[in-house]
């Protein structure tokens, strides 16, 4: 084979290789899609991933003035939002536990034991203390991030009305139902400085 052959060989070969990457620069040209500013949407009980750099640490929740919030509160919207809880708990007084504990009586009740001897995770024996309605509110938005290691599988309620509503609900479930605190004083708007009367320039 002369030298001839040799060139229209290796000319076909680069050609190809050319046509190849020309292809495919043109295809990543094409059907290159950036990625959105913003999800299309979030999914309740997800955090969304940190998009680089130092993570800001999570803002404290404000609590509802208790006092008057569960005096306007929704009940029976609290009734339907705890459909989502039924497969795992119950409500009625005497109710068998299930994945979840009983919830009669819940407010206001110890953390981490009685509900006719169900059997808490060791990280909810250790919170201990009591299911006030700031402890409710706080853990229903968001169970495993309150509360690391409970068998709570629950993504959690986002929405401030919506827990509210619930545990307005929760606090009927009982015989006698947790007291309502009173409402929190308003705070005194601040004082203006006194104004500084123009100098009189006369005489």
């Amino acid at each position: 084979m002369d030298s001839w052959e040799w060139n229209k060989i290796i000319g076909a070969v680069l050609g190809t290789l050319i046509f190849v990457m020309v292809i495919r620069i043109a295809a990543d040209a094409i059907y290159d899609v950036e990625p959105p500013a913003k999800p299309g949407y979030v999914v309740e009980g997800v955090a969304e991933e940190s998009t680089g750099g130092a993570e800001a640490a999570p803002k404290e929740e404000v609590m509802p003035d208790w006092g008057t919030v569960l005096a306007k509160a929704d009940v029976d919207a609290g009734k339907k939002i705890s459909q989502k809880c039924e497969q795992c708990h119950t409500f009625e007084k005497g109710g068998p536990n299930k994945i979840g504990p009983d919830l009669w009586s819940i407010v206001d009740s110890p953390r981490g034991e009685g509900r006719g001897g169900f059997d808490f995770s060791a990280a909810m024996k250790k919170k201990g203390g009591t299911w006030t309605y700031d402890e409710l509110f706080k853990f229903i938005k968001s169970p495993g991030a309150y509360i690391p290691g409970t068998k709570m599988s629950f993504a959690g309620i986002r929405s401030e009305q919506q827990r509210i509503d619930l545990i307005a609900y929760l606090r009927t479930e009982a015989d006698s139902p947790a007291p309502i605190p009173p409402p929190k004083p308003a705070e005194a708007a601040p004082e203006k400085p006194a104004e500084t009367p123009a100098p009189d320039h006369k005489g």
